[in-house]
């Protein structure tokens, strides 16, 4: 049975100190809900580094490099034209614009790849789980995956670091 709780609270440091303690008990932290970024909670929930700007620099170099290369043939090879006995592929000329380039295909790429990943997109329904947590409140949604585990326990866990509401949800329908 797939059993998951959700504990609404009102306090950032209460949201942090649950966080910790249900990870360190091996509770399963499906997602933290709250109106604005908390410092410390990704480290709290055991997220590892996003990999957004190792993205990010492919992107850049992929950018400067194609433009680099463009910048070359077209002076060199497919519309050579001497002035004043210049040479044809001069690359001091070429990093403005290849720069330029390289930021604006890293921050193309990096909006890409952040929409994908987190799958944003235009029809996409919202989950809100709780109309308060728009303004100022926090769900921590954390799920029993041992069948060993009694549910009572969790909820012990959940109220005493000051939860004002749990609910517990079985199989998608709550209980």
């Amino acid at each position: 049975m797939n059993r998951t709780l959700h504990a609404l609270y009102r306090e950032e440091h209460e949201i942090l100190a649950v966080t910790k303690e249900s990870r360190e008990r091996g509770y399963e932290i499906i997602d933290v809900y709250s109106p604005y970024p908390v410092h410390g909670l990704d480290v709290a929930m055991g997220l590892r580094p996003s990999r957004i700007p190792i993205a990010c620099f492919v992107f850049a170099i992929l950018g400067a490099s194609l433009m680099f290369a463009f910048q070359l043939w077209s002076s060199a090879y497919d519309w050579p034209v001497n002035i004043g006995g210049k040479p044809l592929n001069s690359a001091p000329a070429f990093i403005p614009v290849t720069f330029e380039t390289s930021v604006l295909l890293a921050g193309l790429g990096t909006i890409i790849v952040l929409l994908t990943r987190s799958r944003l997109h235009p029809w996409k329904q919202p989950a809100l789980q709780d109309a308060r947590l728009t303004n100022d409140h926090f769900l921590l949604a954390i799920r029993q995956t041992d069948a060993d585990m009694h549910p009572d326990l969790a909820k012990e866990l959940l109220l005493a670091h000051g939860a004002i509401e749990v609910r517990e949800i079985v199989d998608g329908g709550a209980v």
